[in-house]
């Protein structure tokens, strides 16, 4: 190992010197060299950007991933370079107990081929999630990721540099100054007397060694402006590419909106899907009076079981929709028509049905017979059935 001491005593002899400077700039005993305003406005909006893409990371690792022990693993299989085991998503997780509980209560039982048609759903909405999870990290957390650890660790090392180069500027500066002071004090009144040929000598001596001072603290002067110059223009530089890196974090946050749309319209599509498959199993087994008979509707059970009667009300599951409707408002006289507003955009799966969009308004009927779940909806010259829990029913 190459220990070179007068190096290591130079340098400790600069950072003390740099310390001295530093303390006295703080007790206001030293001047300090200022950045010029657009350096310091660079700075400022650096560290913005540096502390809110922090706190967004964070909070979209927590958000993705809520688990704090999860999280954990995350990070050291990250820091050690390894590739995260295949982590089983809660929806799936769910999915595969109510296929396994299917199975033992028998899949020809109304709860049992129920069991498994939640179940299949459930773990397409576990695939779903785990797809959206994989395209949020590598679309919209590793940029950030990688601004941090890489981008904004330069910007910093070059700070510090600048920040070294500035202290030994004013180091430079207060050095001359005490020399020119010393200079001018020396002329004013000189430490000899001029009567005698040996003081002459003396004199002429101490001052062209002051003179010598000035000059060599001029020089120094000149070389830490220039290096302090350069290092600002490469600080400056690199912080005015924090216009590009937002630039990238604005298109990685497309990208991240782009894949949470999709993942909550597949999540939609399903849910729609899964309440057709539940409504028609209902519908097969038998009249929504057998309740032990039919197969259970996650999104409004209200109309597969309870009374018929008009004047009975039937309220919904907690984890039903928010829009609670009785029996009551479903039993329409054949003639009578009410306003009824869309909750949720339909699309229609025949030419028996109609197409809804969500917050329009309707006209909507019963006919005898005619199934509790369905009512026939009229737009313009357009008429189909519409599915009652997609409407929230207007007085």
């Amino acid at each position: 190992m190459d220990f070179n001491v007068k190096k290591l005593a130079s340098d400790a002899g600069v950072f003390f010197t740099r310390a001295v400077q530093f303390t006295e700039e703080k007790l206001g005993q030293a001047e300090k060299t200022e950045l010029d305003p657009h350096l310091e406005n660079l700075i400022t909006r650096a560290d913005g950007t540096k502390n809110w893409t922090e706190k967004i990371l964070r909070q979209t690792e927590v958000l993705l991933q809520p688990n704090p022990s999860a999280r954990i693993e995350e990070f050291i299989y990250d820091k050690l370079d390894k590739k995260l085991p295949s982590r089983t998503t809660n929806a799936e997780l769910l999915g595969q107990y109510m296929l396994e509980a299917a199975n033992e209560f028998g899949p020809g039982t109304p709860y049992g081929s129920t069991l498994i048609t939640v179940g299949e759903y459930q773990k397409q909405l576990g695939g779903a999630e785990r797809e959206f999870l994989h395209t949020s990290a590598v679309n919209f957390l590793s940029p950030l990721r990688n601004f941090l650890e890489g981008d904004w660790r330069t910007i910093s090392k070059e700070r510090r540099l600048l920040e070294n180069r500035r202290l030994d500027l004013d180091i430079c500066k207060a050095r001359l100054k005490k020399a020119k002071q010393a200079e001018a004090k020396a002329a004013a009144a000189p430490d000899f007397q001029e009567t005698r040929p040996r003081n002459y000598v003396l004199s002429a001596s101490a001052s062209a060694l002051l003179s010598e001072e000035v000059d060599k603290a001029e020089h120094e002067l000149r070389v830490a402006q220039t290096e302090f110059d350069r290092q600002a223009e490469v600080t400056r530089l690199l912080l005015e590419g924090i216009s590009s890196t937002h630039l990238n974090h604005l298109r990685c946050l497309q990208d991240f909106a782009e894949a949470q749309a999709t993942y909550y319209a597949q999540c939609h599509h399903y849910m729609q899907d899964l309440q057709r498959e539940l409504n028609r199993c209902a519908n097969a087994v038998g009249a929504p009076q057998s309740s032990a008979a039919v197969c259970p509707n996650p999104v409004s059970s209200t109309f597969l079981s309870g009374p018929t009667s008009p004047g009975a009300t039937v309220s919904s599951s907690s984890g039903q929709r928010p829009s609670t409707l009785t029996m009551e408002q479903t039993q329409l006289p054949v003639t009578g028509t009410r306003k009824a507003k869309v909750l949720y955009d339909y699309d229609a799966h025949d030419s028996s049905e109609l197409s809804l969009l969500a917050d329009e308004l309707i006209t909507v009927h019963t006919v005898p017979g005619m199934d509790p779940d369905w009512l026939i909806g009229e737009r313009g010259n357009e008429k189909g059935k519409v599915p009652v829990t997609y409407l929230e029913l207007l007085s």
